[in-house]
């Protein structure tokens, strides 16, 4: 059973990552390495966060087994002995390889401009001398110490929990501050979501910043355009630069490829006239400038739709409030054909409810949950160094269910703190932006270097973490004080007491500063400052804040109209093309109608004399042959007194009015 719980959290976490990586990535365009650095380097970070659990209730059973000698029931989950300590090793190792190496290498490979591997990868280590000769000077300064102190006799492993110590205090100083933010901005966005006039405000405002922002990056890629377009006239076909210019043509958007097309009647030498021709240098920062003028305009394009959508649906919502039938009413229905879950479970009723009546209490209900759950994390980030009397609540918890050996309370209550932190943690990671050089921004816009930054990340927040989570439970004896057995992930981390000012000082004592980072939160001191420096921010009653609300309430006003008049417009056209379709077919029914009664007067005839059948035929197709031509009149006459077309090259003349 224990294998199957293992394989079962080992596909789950995988598939996680991969909808998450599909969410935020674009499989079709971006290279592959880069999906592939990312998708690992969240993998091994969520594994680490689904198997902890396992690991601090097989260590419980192990205790219980030592303490009682005698045999206990294992739990359902249970791991054998010798399979957890290489399992982190492996994930271990391997995330820092990434976070340390790899991806830092990728990110400058991703953002090179180069128009070769080769190119690229020269760029690329480049870019990273300094950044691994900064650590490299580092080390050697450390083992030049450890070298001329004789008091100092480190071996192997002493080295390695140094260097495994340095990487956790980077990462708990940066997880701090992370966790902080989100304790208090997570359990306040949901309530605030509640609050549905405040919600539509605050989608106001994004949408005039993004507007904004719309301009701006639409005006760059006109510039870079501008640029790609003089080089593309000043360098031939037949100069040795031209495949550059090839490969800078197929990354800009169609429509200038098909005002920029090569000249292929222009067959003059390129040595024959003096003009200056640019370096291949220059057309490889024209090749990275291009690339970011695309993506970025590709970005605020998906994102002020999806952002009108929202805004649409937040107006739905405001005017269907105080409908009497209770039915929710789109002002733009979909044009796709309702599934069976629109049908039958989700029904306009239904709808209604759950978005003017059930969804706002839903949303204060988890906020509450959220700040309970909040409070209790800052308590115990306090108290945890605290072993008598135990103060520390998630501790209190786990010792509990120690005494009454109930594992399934243990990995539940572990599973639950942990997954906790880790959403306060990693979905501020997803929320903060710096300007356009780090963003993660869904529906498939996310450029390369963010998403491979971001796996940085939590490659580099997810031990430490994963070590203050075990502290606050009181499962890492450095930390407690407390002799007991190791659980298997502190056990390759090594002894922290190599470096005691570290172990029983910064440790303990530095996350007490997520009281001060959580006032500071709640007070959006940060927001204040930024708003103050002139980088726009929502912040409540302000008169800046007041203007752009209005603009974009104005901008949203200004584009329901604009969709609406197209919805008008697809709406006549599809009028237009079901009653010509039914005319059509009315006027081919009496065509094929009038046709059968010719061939059975034709056939008709007898054998009088050939003279009376001739003169009888004659009379007969004069008078089907004005009746037809009564029909095509009475047909094509509108009811005021205009003539349609019937003819299949005019039934759809006004097809693009």
């Amino acid at each position: 059973m224990s294998g199957v719980a293992l394989a079962l959290e080992v596909v789950v976490v995988f598939f996680l990552a991969l909808f998450l990586l599909h969410r935020y990535g674009d499989f079709r365009k971006q290279h592959r390495m880069v999906l592939f650095a990312t998708l690992l380097a969240w993998f091994l970070c969520f594994l680490i966060v689904f198997i902890l659990p396992l690991d601090v209730s097989t260590t419980d059973n192990q205790v219980h087994l030592v303490a009682t000698k005698t045999i206990c029931q294992k739990p359902w989950s249970y791991i054998p002995d010798g399979i957890l300590p290489v399992f982190w090793r492996v994930v271990y190792w391997t995330s820092q390889f990434l976070t340390w190496l790899l991806i830092p290498f990728m990110q400058s490979y991703a953002r090179s401009g180069g128009f070769s591997i080769s190119g690229k990868i020269k760029t690329a280590l480049i870019e990273n001398a300094i950044y691994y000769g900064t650590y490299l000077l580092i080390f050697c300064s450390l083992l030049i110490y450890v070298a001329v102190t004789p008091e100092l006799h480190l071996s192997w492993s002493g080295l390695r929990t140094i260097g495994i110590t340095a990487a956790n205090t980077w990462g708990l100083f940066l997880l701090v501050l992370l966790l902080g933010y989100g304790l208090v901005e997570i359990p306040r966005t949901y309530w605030r979501a509640s609050c549905h006039g405040q919600l539509l405000a605050k989608t106001y405002f994004k949408a005039a910043k993004l507007m904004t922002e719309k301009a701006d990056a639409e005006e760059n890629l006109e510039d870079v355009m501008e640029d790609v377009r003089t080089v593309n006239e000043t360098i031939k076909y037949n100069h040795p630069l031209r495949k550059c210019i090839d490969t800078i043509l197929k990354k800009c958007p169609v429509e200038y490829q098909e005002k920029m097309g090569r000249n292929m009647d222009d067959y003059e030498d390129f040595d024959d006239k003096g003009n200056p021709y640019p370096s291949k240098k220059s057309l490889v920062k024209l090749h990275k400038q291009v690339i970011y003028a695309v993506q970025r305009h590709n970005r605020t394009q998906v994102q002020w739709q999806i952002l009108l959508d929202k805004a649409f649906h937040l107006e739905d919502v405001a005017k269907n409030e105080s409908s009497s039938t209770h039915k929710f009413v789109h002002s733009f229905p979909s044009a796709e054909p309702p599934g069976w879950i629109s049908k039958y479970l989700y029904t306009p009723t239904v709808e209604w409810y759950w978005e003017c009546v059930f969804r706002r209490w839903c949303y204060r209900v988890l906020a509450v949950v959220l700040c309970v759950f909040s409070a209790a994390v800052v308590w115990s980030e306090c108290t945890f160094f605290s072993t008598q009397p135990v103060l520390s609540l998630f501790a209190v918890f786990i010792q509990l269910a120690e005494r009454d050996y109930n594992y399934v309370y243990i990995e539940m209550a572990c599973f639950v703190t942990i997954f906790f932190l880790c959403y306060c943690v990693y979905s501020t990671v997803f929320r903060i932006r710096v300007f356009n050089y780090y963003y993660l921004a869904p529906h498939h816009q996310t450029d390369a270097y963010s998403l491979q930054f971001s796996g940085m990340l939590f490659c580099r927040l997810t031990p430490p973490l994963c070590l203050n989570f075990l502290g606050v439970i009181h499962m890492d004896s450095t930390i407690s004080h407390q002799t007991r057995q190791p659980t298997a992930y502190t056990s390759i981390m090594g002894s922290m007491q190599v470096l005691s000012f570290i172990a029983n000082g910064f440790y303990i004592y530095y996350p007490m500063l997520i009281v001060l980072l959580c006032i500071a939160t709640y007070f959006s001191l940060g927001t204040r400052c930024l708003n103050l420096l002139g980088f726009q921010q929502f912040v409540g009653e302000n008169d800046l804040t007041s203007d752009l609300v209005d603009e974009g309430r104005e901008l949203i006003r200004r584009e329901r109209r604009k969709r609406q008049r197209t919805e008008d417009g697809e709406s006549r056209r599809r009028e237009w093309r079901e009653r010509n379709s039914e005319q059509r077919e009315r006027y081919g029914g009496r065509n094929r109608s009038a046709y059968s009664e010719l061939k059975e007067t034709d056939g008709s005839g007898t054998d009088t004399g050939r003279g009376e059948e001739d003169s009888h035929g004659h009379k007969t197709l004069l008078q089907n042959a004005f009746s037809r031509f009564t029909l095509d009149l009475c047909l094509c006459r509108s009811a005021g007194g205009h003539y349609l077309s019937t003819s299949a090259s005019r039934a759809c003349i006004f097809d693009d009015v």
